[in-house]
């Protein structure tokens, strides 16, 4: 089978570079090779794959398998990042004597075939190659230590899964779930790395000489740097790195001397990890221990990200700031003129000319498409890591603006909010346009960065947006000019916006300029089109690519009075609603036209009339079932290129038609446009809250998947309000729900309540501000009128600072929370809003929009319900000692004097007299870092989508083998396009594994549900909800494999996370509890096994009511625990309340409703037959007791117990021939692992309406 074949390879592609233990590895290279084996393993048989001999310069070979389409650099680069070859860095290739051209496809190198010869030729050294060298022996030896990146906040990438979960489980060890409390208080150390281990070090220090750079007359005679190593022994080297590679030369701290030693000290070598080696006794043994200390780690754990930003966890261990935790290195101070040369010159770009000359390159085969979409994957990425830092700090070749109404342009619009609001919808046009990728048609790069709370524009310049322009001339070639009141066209940009607006669903339409002269427009009058003086065509301004959402606009009108006035008038629709709404009228276009050929074809054949009729007569569902079963009906032959759906952007912002044709044409461009918000009104939004109602679509968990969610399904965040009142209309099955939609609005207002204080206040005071509104925001019970920490003397120094944020208050705050929701949602919030969130839920989220990170302790919102850190309550009476002892696992019992004395050390220094004050939940200490948050314009890849779409419906189509190798091929090219880290590799690992998991190839399914959630921890975050789901699916995986304990594992981590992100009693986790319980089963674990039955029965009580399907499906499973428990009588009951509630809501002749009579027959048969086997037992004890007075009553269990036992026999059995344990998830139709029994072919799901197997669907 292909899983036999898969599984292995998709182990072999990560450990393979993993041997050489690095953390600097080179992107490119890992690249290479995980492409490489994969092309390799998978593609076995391809003439195209064939192995060469690459001779070394050390006179060893070694066997490399190479594709014909593969580039020389891909080789060179894949010889770099090999164990064997570490020490070369500078070289070229050559093939029967002639040098090969790095940037060339080995397909074109002459007679180059299966066991051709490469030989390694080693190049004499430049500076800049020299610095390179430099840099990487540096990482390749573990010399580098920790970067200080501004942009990556503290522990950013981290992952969990390995340190948690690598060690074996031991014999006998007790399930993870044991005494396992689902109501008890949220442990942060779920969501906290442990202190990391020594690493073996190899050298004490290697960094750029005080000698350096070199004086001229040594730079003719070749020098190129000067070094200074230290070894583990304490010798000094001075080395020099010449063109020929580098020696130890005769400098000293006080004497220049940079040239060789003489004999037998005159140690050189081509590479400096030769040379190191030479000089250093014991490198060689450290520099093995360090490949097997990083051997050991997973490589996608240690692997540095290449195309995404890695995740910034909002709560970090004291252990992580502790003064003995930042190394001193000096070469950090070096980085800059080690990577860029003196100046810094190589590190400029010109940004926009690499993103315009990306877009122009060849797509016309599949290898061109990879390299192009590779190469833009990682331009943007480049590009907004350029951005970010920018935000932070000077950059050049980048233009630089604050998202603000600077010169009034947004004036009648709504100002300075409306300015915020429109760059972070332009950001999302060109993101639109950039996936569109439309020949002749370029974007800017673009990128918005919002930190402290300022929103940053960063975008490519394009050439000649600065160009003084003549006379006469326009700034913009196509669209409008300040304003509406001058439209300017260009036949040149027809074309082209032609195409756009086809693609986005935009009418072409008149607008007016303010002489009343009309201009017909491909696109929104905002839209503009700009010639470059490269004479490339630009499309700027995108926040106006979908039209006004004009029922929001009437009803701000109306509403006014009530809540206030709105903050702008840039409400627009979104992208996926007006796609939605094109299908709808499209399925609409089809059906009529289906129709109406019915129509005619009744008409020309009067012998089918009676048939047709039928037909036209049938319910919508049936007619679509016919028409899918006949491929070759009359649906098929529709012809769609009459159809014709577009709306008119422009609607209802201030055009005015002049003729009467005009104004009626604009009247119908409006009617289509309402027609669009009526529909988000009245069907999409009601029907979100339908389907969460009847557990049709997942519950979301937090603010980030509620946000995913509704957007999604084309809901603006606006409608929150009206969502939070159609939820409360439901009652407590939506109470969840209307919980997470209440803390979004909440703290959506809080953000920019603090955005607001922020954006005039001295970067050097935001810690205190933020400690301030936090105890504010959630710290309020604790201590109500809390009081910032402010260093006066500093303060002087920034006299024009706005400190207004001292002032607040918790009661102010809360109200102007309150104003702020009723403003910008239209919603009261409820009196209770305060007492009803949950201030641990709060502040993440609070900590998660503002980009914040916070040092780990058990902070006391002064309700009582203080966090759990260690898994150990905190004395009251020593809250600092306490706080202190952060960043150890919940197992970790060693304890005394001394260690408390250390990790009193390593807190956060205290700010002196605040002992004597009223303590509040937070001080300024308390906020290490700020980071910025990015919203890009990246594009998906096209490419990796459609293999990974039409590996699916091969699969659908029962072609098993071809579908395998394109979804194989997909995920080949999600790895080469995005590299191995990113959230779109993780979502393609999360659904490779599912499809493996369908197609019963369950070792393989582990494996990349194991990947998918390293790389999403390190991603999307430790505690996200892809995180939780990641861990539920790799569970469910593990189970079926047989390794039950290590899935409960995963479970308890799963629970204990979800603890943070949202409480207790999330809807969803219903099916997780049922899962456990199954799980629990399986291992014979039946008293646990029943407990958990019975915490699942009391959440989806709570939830959904004790007479709903959901919990008779519980009920039913619970009493088959009871029975294997050993009590009948209870089991009896339980299955009667099931019966009764199945009876009641679904039917007598429904399924469940028989098979739960079913069920309650024999258990009750049983139950009488163990009381009557029980009483018999009895009396024959007695009589042998009477009639032998002699004998002793033997060892061992009671007749109940003995006969309970027969009962639970019996019900294994029944349970492994029947296979009931079904109920509320998929996992409980596979059974449990070693259940084997028939299955009967139209043997459905227990409860069809039940939530969890739906949920635990989409999790999987």
């Amino acid at each position: 089978m292909a899983s036999d074949d898969e599984a292995p390879q998709s182990s072999k592609s990560e450990q393979a570079p993993a041997t050489n233990g690095v953390n600097g590895t080179s992107d490119q290279a890992h690249d290479h090779q995980h492409e490489h084996e994969h092309e390799h393993e998978h593609n076995h048989e391809d003439n195209n794959v064939f192995q060469v001999s690459v001779k070394l310069p050390d006179g060893h070979e070694m066997k490399v398998a190479v594709s014909q389409q593969e580039q020389v650099q891909d080789l060179r680069q894949s010889i770099v990042e090999t164990p064997e070859t570490f020490q070369y860095t500078c070289f070229h290739l050559e093939h029967n004597g002639d040098r090969i051209n790095d940037f060339v496809e080995l397909s074109e190198v002459k007679d180059l075939k299966q066991d051709s010869e490469l030989v390694v030729v080693q190049d004499p050294y430049t500076e800049k190659e020299a610095r390179m060298h430099v840099v990487r022996i540096r990482e390749l030896i573990g010399a580098t230590g920790d970067r200080a990146d501004q942009l990556q906040g503290i522990c950013a990438g981290v992952s969990l899964h390995d340190e948690r979960f690598a060690s074996p489980l031991e014999k006998g060890e007790a399930s993870a779930l044991a005494g396992y409390d689902l109501a008890g208080r949220p442990p942060l150390n779920a969501i906290l790395p442990q202190p990391q281990e020594t690493i073996p070090k190899t050298i004490k220090s290697l960094s750029v000489s005080q000698w350096n750079p070199p004086p001229h007359h040594l730079k003719q005679r070749g020098h190129l740097l000067y070094l200074l190593l230290t070894t583990n022994e304490g010798e000094q080297h001075h080395i020099t790195a010449s063109n020929s590679g580098f020696f130890v030369n005769k400098s000293s701290s006080n004497k220049f001397d940079p040239f060789p030693r003489p004999a037998p000290k005159n140690h050189s070598a081509h590479s400096l990890l030769s040379l190191i080696s030479i000089l250093s006794p014991s490198f060689n043994q450290a520099f093995v221990d360090l490949q097997k200390s990083n051997g050991q780690k997973d490589l996608l754990t240690t692997f540095p990200f290449q195309n995404a930003i890695p995740a910034n966890p909002w709560l970090v261990p004291a252990s992580y700031i502790a003064s003995a935790h930042h190394q001193s290195d000096l070469t950090r101070t070096q980085e800059a003129y080690l990577l860029g040369g003196v100046d810094g010159a190589e590190n400029l770009r010109d940004w926009n000319e690499e993103f315009q000359t990306t877009r122009e390159l060849p797509r016309d085969t599949l290898q061109d498409r990879v390299f192009r979409e590779r190469l833009t994957s990682k331009l943007f990425a480049d590009y907004n890591d350029a951005a970010a830092k920018g935000a932070i700090f000077i950059y050049n070749n980048i233009f630089f603006s604050f998202g603000c109404d600077g010169v009034q342009t947004f004036a009648s619009e709504g100002g300075d909010e409306a300015a915020r609001v429109a760059v972070n919808k332009d950001v999302a046009g060109v993101k639109a346009v950039n996936q569109l990728d439309i020949n002749d048609l370029f974007t800017p790069g673009t990128v918005v960065v919002d930190y402290l709370g300022k929103r940053i524009v960063a975008q490519s310049i394009v050439p000649g947006i600065f160009k003084q322009r003549e006379p006469g001339e326009h700034q913009i070639d196509y669209g409008g000019v300040e304003g509406h009141d001058t439209v300017t066209e260009n036949e040149a940009f027809v074309p082209v916006f032609e195409k756009l607006s086809k693609a986005l669903r935009v009418k072409k339409h008149p607008v007016w300029d303010k002489d009343h002269k009309r201009h017909d427009l491909e696109g929104s009058v905002e839209t503009k089109g700009l010639l470059g003086t490269d004479g490339r065509k630009y499309v700027l301004d995108l926040y106006r690519i979908t039209p006004l959402d004009v029922a929001w606009s009437d009803e701000l009108e109306t509403t006014e009075e009530t809540f206030g006035k709105y903050p702008h008038r840039m409400s627009v629709l979104r992208l996926e609603l007006i796609e939605s709404y094109w299908r709808l009228k499209l399925q609409e276009y089809v059906k009529q036209e289906t129709e109406k050929k019915r129509a005619e074809k009744s008409a020309e054949e009067p012998k089918t009339e009676e048939t047709a009729t039928s037909k036209q007569d049938g319910d919508e569902k049936a007619s679509e079932e016919a028409t899918e079963s006949k491929p070759d009906s009359d649906q098929d032959r529709i012809d769609i290129s009459n159809f014709s759906f577009a709306l008119n952007p422009d609607v209802c912002s201030g055009q005015e038609p002049q003729t009467e044709e005009e104004k009626a044409e604009y009247e119908e461009d409006e009617k289509n446009v309402r027609a669009v918000c009526s529909h988000l009104r009245t069907t999409v939004i009601p029907g979100l809250i339908t389907d969460l109602h009847d557990s049709d679509v997942g519950f979301p968990m937090d603010g980030r998947s509620l946000s995913h969610l509704l957007h999604k399904r084309g809901i603006n965040i606006r409608y929150l309000g009206q969502i939070a009142a159609l939820a409360k209309e439901k009652g407590r099955r939506l109470e969840a729900f209307y919980t997470i939609v209440l803390q979004e609005m909440v703290v959506r207002a809080f953000k920019h309540i603090a955005n607001g204080l922020l954006n005039h206040l001295p970067p050097l005071f935001a810690s205190a501000c933020l400690a301030h509104l936090l105890n504010c925001f959630v710290g309020g019970d604790l201590n109500s009128e809390p009081r910032p920490e402010m260093d006066d003397e500093m303060r002087k120094l920034y006299p024009d600072g706005d400190y207004s944020f001292e002032k607040m208050t918790p009661s102010q705050l809360q109200k102007q929370i309150m104003e702020q929701v009723k403003l910008r949602y239209r919603c009261d919030l409820p009196e209770d809003w305060r007492t009803s969130l949950k201030p641990l839920q709060l502040l993440r989220e609070a900590c998660l929009r503002l980009g914040l990170q916070i040092v780990a302790k058990e902070y006391d919102f002064g309700r009582g319900d203080k966090p759990s850190l260690n898994g150990v309550a905190e004395p009251a009476a020593e809250p600092v000692v306490t706080n202190g002892v952060n960043g150890h696992h919940e197992d970790d019992k060693s304890g005394g004097k001394k260690k408390k004395k250390k990790a009193i050390e390593q807190a956060p220094a205290q700010t002196n007299g605040t002992a004597m004050k009223q303590p509040t939940t937070f001080v300024a200490e308390d906020i290490l870092n700020i980071a910025p948050s990015v919203k890009d314009a990246s594009p998906k890849s096209v490419l990796a989508e459609e293999a990974m779409e039409a590996g699916k419906i091969s699969l659908a189509q029962g072609q098993k083998q071809i579908g395998q190798e394109l979804i194989l091929e997909s995920l080949s090219l999600h790895e080469q396009i995005y590299g191995i880290l990113h959230p779109e590799v993780a979502k393609m690992y999360h659904s490779l594994s599912t499809i493996y998991y369908q197609t019963d190839e369950k070792e393989a399914a582990v494996e990349l549900a194991r990947k998918a959630v390293i790389v999403t921890e390190r991603t999307l975050g430790v505690d996200s909800y892809d995180t939780i789901l990641a861990y539920l699916n790799l569970s469910l995986f593990e189970h079926h494999v047989g390794n039950t304990k290590q899935a409960l594992r995963y479970v308890r981590h799963a629970l204990d996370v979800w603890k943070i992100v949202f409480g207790a009693s999330h809807p969803d986790s219903i099916t997780t509890i049922n899962n456990a319980a199954v799980m629990l089963q399986s291992l014979k674990e039946y008293p646990e096994s029943r407990k958990w039955f019975e915490k699942c029965y009391v959440v989806c009580e709570e939830l959904f009511g004790h007479k709903s399907a959901n919990a008779a499906t519980i009920l039913f499973q619970l009493a088959q625990a009871l029975a294997l428990d050993g009590d009948p009588k209870a089991a009896v009951s339980k299955m009667r309340d099931a019966y009764n509630i199945f009876l009641a809501e679904l039917g007598p002749e429904d399924r469940n409703t028989k098979e739960a009579e079913n069920w309650l027959e024999q258990l009750t048969q049983n139950a009488v037959a163990i009381a009557k086997q029980a009483k018999d037992i009895q009396a024959r004890r007695l009589r042998n007791i009477r009639y032998l007075p002699g004998m002793r009553q033997a060892q061992g269990c009671s007749p109940r117990v003995q006969a309970q036992r027969r009962l639970g026999t019996l019900l294994e059995r029944a349970l492994v021939t029947q296979e009931v344990l079904r109920g509320a998830s998929i996992l409980t139709q596979g059974g449990s692992g070693d259940a084997g029994g028939k299955k009967s072919k139209d043997r459905k799901s227990v409860n069809p309406k039940a939530r969890g197997r739906k949920s635990t669907s989409a999790a999987a």
